[in-house]
């Protein structure tokens, strides 16, 4: 008899993925017409790239021999200056090409970022309720996720992180606008952020993901104008949702060069080399496409204010804890886990969202009793009727 091969452990606890168990759910499912599905599960994009973006790739395609061939591996030589250009002009900053790793998506930017800082036995701090991805990547390669719960406001506070830093802690993660709360995290919050993980001798991680759909203009924070900036942050981009380049998978990573250079050895490993015909989107993006990016700043933003307007006006016994950039953070008002409620919203009211407890650690209340609400795949019809199917849904 044949001996199975055996499976490594750490990925094998690692939680399954949460999109995918959600979307699950729907197999099978016949929706009436009268109560077609309304999908909040996943944060991206429902359309292709702007049509400039399509046509710079599909040209590359079909005249550019290169673009089908291997890259350098931290990523294209232009779209790095551009990067970096795009970067120093919004924050104000010197930021060089060098200092910059493009990536084959904003998930491969972290799991980077952590393979550059940490080991089996390390520590990482991430705020919760955290991103699950960003769990998942720490429990495949044994380092301690250490949740630090969040404060009313939504966002971490120093005077607590600072009691989780121990021997073993290599870096501090913040994702803003945050996923899964939406909440932003204010210039001077970030700051004294930084200034802790500083001095402590630990990376500030910083995702900034949805920064293209902030609820203000200008730069986020300072932090690249810090003398020796990248001996603290990493900074972390995707091109996936500005841009609409999901399938294109391009994301980056700014550090220090010393960094960037150690970072590409797991790149080289793992990818070789970013998508190239993505690649291209991405640079034609940062160079043509501001007006639409801006656009989308804007659409997501009255979607928002018509979430926040819902939830004024009663939506049951719902209640609205965050709403920002892609995501909202709704409590619900049962006496029951969050995946319990979210199964029966697709069977009772054809309505996908991500359970609370997916960002959470295994039996914390804060996800037992909270939902995630990807609001920016809807329009505000769509939000409306969110609204009254979450009133109408009993359990």
């Amino acid at each position: 008899m044949n001996r199975p091969a055996p499976f490594n452990p750490a990925l094998s606890h690692a939680l399954a993925s949460p999109v995918m168990t959600a979307q699950s759910w729907l197999r099978g499912k016949v929706f009436p017409p009268e109560r077609p599905l309304l999908n909040l599960s996943q944060a991206a994009p429902v359309g292709p790239p702007p049509l400039s973006l399509r046509r710079a790739m599909a040209e590359a395609a079909m005249s550019e021999g290169d673009a089908h061939l291997y890259g350098p591996v931290p990523g294209d030589g232009a779209l790095r200056a551009e990067i970096a250009a795009r970067w120093s002009s919004l924050y104000e900053a010197g930021i060089a090409a060098e200092e910059v790793a493009v990536t084959s998506g904003c998930n491969e930017a972290f799991a980077a970022a952590m393979l550059s800082l940490a080991g089996a036995g390390d520590e990482v701090i991430l705020p919760t309720p955290w991103y699950f991805n960003h769990k998942m990547w720490l429990d495949m390669i044994g380092v301690r996720a250490v949740p630090l719960p969040v404060g009313a406001d939504g966002l971490p506070e120093p005077e607590a992180a600072a009691a989780l830093i121990g021997p073993r802690t290599r870096a501090l993660v913040l994702v803003t606008p945050n996923n899964p709360t939406g909440a932003e995290c204010p210039e001077g919050r970030m700051e004294a952020l930084f200034d802790l993980c500083a001095a402590a001798g630990i990376a500030f991680v910083v995702d900034e993901t949805y920064r293209d759909y902030l609820s203000h203009e200008g730069a986020p924070h300072g932090l690249f104008r810090r003398p020796a900036w990248g001996e603290t942050l990493i900074h972390l981009y995707s091109f996936s949702k500005a841009y609409r380049l999901t399938g294109h998978r391009v994301g980056a990573l700014l550090s220090s060069a010393r960094r960037v250079a150690e970072v590409e050895k797991f790149l080289d490993t793992v990818t070789i080399c970013p998508s190239r015909i993505g690649q291209i989107g991405a640079l034609e993006g940062l160079r043509r496409e501001g007006a639409f990016v801006a656009g989308e700043r804007a659409e997501f933003a009255r979607r928002r204010a018509a979430l926040a307007a819902a939830f004024a006006e009663g939506v049951g016994g719902w209640r609205l804890l965050g709403a920002g950039a892609y995501f909202a953070w709704v409590a619900h008002p049962f006496d029951a886990p969050s995946e319990a409620v979210a199964r029966r919203l697709v069977e009772d009211q054809s309505l996908l969202a991500l359970p609370g407890g997916f960002f959470t650690p295994e039996g914390d209340e804060a996800g037992r009793g909270a939902l995630r609400l990807a609001f920016a795949n809807v329009d505000e019809a769509g939000i409306a009727e969110t609204a009254r199917r979450l009133r109408a849904f009993s359990l």
